[in-house]
């Protein structure tokens, strides 16, 4: 099959390239995302495969369908910004990559816990400036701190275990709790409420849904301890933004560390270091010596690029044989 790959960038062109080769697809890339006004590129091919911050909604799907693309595979795990009730209605099967590697998202988020405490992205920065002081970097013991860990398939999973080995007392919010992590002594369920309460250290890993947008609004900020520190590595409209700001200037929040970010559509993946931010919200983030900001960057390790390509071009030859799409989602689908 010939596949449109869209939204490319030179990390995973080769990548890519090797596992449709090695399943006998052929491969056209294009840089720009997936919306309404690019989808004809995609004339000529047979499916198209898209990342996260592509806009496949209706009208989109419906030129898809007009140039002749049979399948729509995602190389990302959500599908928050897919048209499913569309795509169902146009016949046009979408495919996801539900688990790359969970371990890459659950370390990235160790690491912006481990910066943000110990500042090492300020250090970093002075010592750079021949600024050896030590003032204004005092963080504090991972050992016996409580961290909240919202959201336990695998990424959180993964994450509920670092803290864990760090001497963490991890507290955990799913409507499916782990029975293996609970056994284990890893974690404790609690309703979400509490969790808000106790945690010093709250990270987010749940499915973008009309239930979990704004999860984190300036009612649940209210909820939390005096100096938390908030981490974010999921999807970025979990948290209401604007509140998040105005909770850190008003000293409530101690840390924010964000790889994803609400708006992020038009600004993440790309370099924008010759021009002036317009997004007043992120601008005003950036600002801010408690707040690291990623341009969702979790899921980038080699493991996790491979894992991706393999299972993307896997559905393309299952769609091609005829074969049940495992990875297929549809408008009802409920995914952790």
């Amino acid at each position: 099959m010939k596949v449109a790959v869209f939204d490319t960038h030179r990390y995973e062109r080769d990548i890519l390239s090797e596992a449709a080769r090695a399943r006998g697809h052929e491969v056209v890339f294009f840089e720009p995302r997936l919306t309404e006004a690019t989808a004809v590129l995609a004339r000529g091919t047979d499916a198209v495969c898209s990342f996260v911050n592509d806009r496949i909604d209706a009208a989109a799907l419906a030129v898809l369908k007009d140039v002749g693309v049979r399948l729509v595979a995602l190389r990302s795990a959500g599908y928050n910004h897919v048209d499913l009730t569309a795509a169902d209605r146009l016949g046009l099967p979408v495919v996801r990559v539900p688990a790359y590697s969970p371990h890459a998202v659950a370390e990235h988020a160790a690491a912006l816990i481990l910066a943000l405490n110990r500042r090492v992205h300020k250090a970093y920065v002075r010592v750079r400036e021949g600024n050896f002081s030590l003032e204004g970097l005092t963080g504090f013991d991972m050992v016996g701190k409580v961290a909240g860990v919202i959201g336990t398939g695998r990424i959180g999973a993964a994450l509920a275990r670092i803290l864990h080995g760090f001497g963490c007392r991890v507290l955990a919010h799913d409507m499916a709790p782990d029975p293996e992590l609970t056994s284990a002594g890893i974690v404790r369920y609690v309703p979400l409420e509490e969790l808000y309460r106790t945690s010093d250290i709250i990270s987010l890993h749940v499915p973008l849904t009309p239930q979990t947008r704004h999860l984190v609004d300036a009612e649940a900020l209210a909820l939390m301890k005096r100096g938390v520190m908030l981490i974010n590595t999921g999807r970025g409209a979990l948290v209401d933004t604007p509140a998040l700001l105005a909770s850190l200037k008003a000293g409530h929040v101690g840390h924010a560390g964000l790889d994803v970010y609400e708006e992020e559509e038009g600004i993440f993946f790309r370099d924008l270091s010759d021009q002036v931010i317009k997004d007043d919200v992120l601008a005003r983030l950036l600002t801010l010596p408690n707040v690291l900001v990623t341009s969702h960057q979790a899921f980038l390790t080699r493991e996790a690029l491979a894992n991706i390509a393999e299972t993307t071009f896997d559905s393309v030859s299952a769609f091609e044989r005829g074969e049940p799409l495992v990875h297929a989602v549809h408008a009802a689908a409920v995914i952790r």
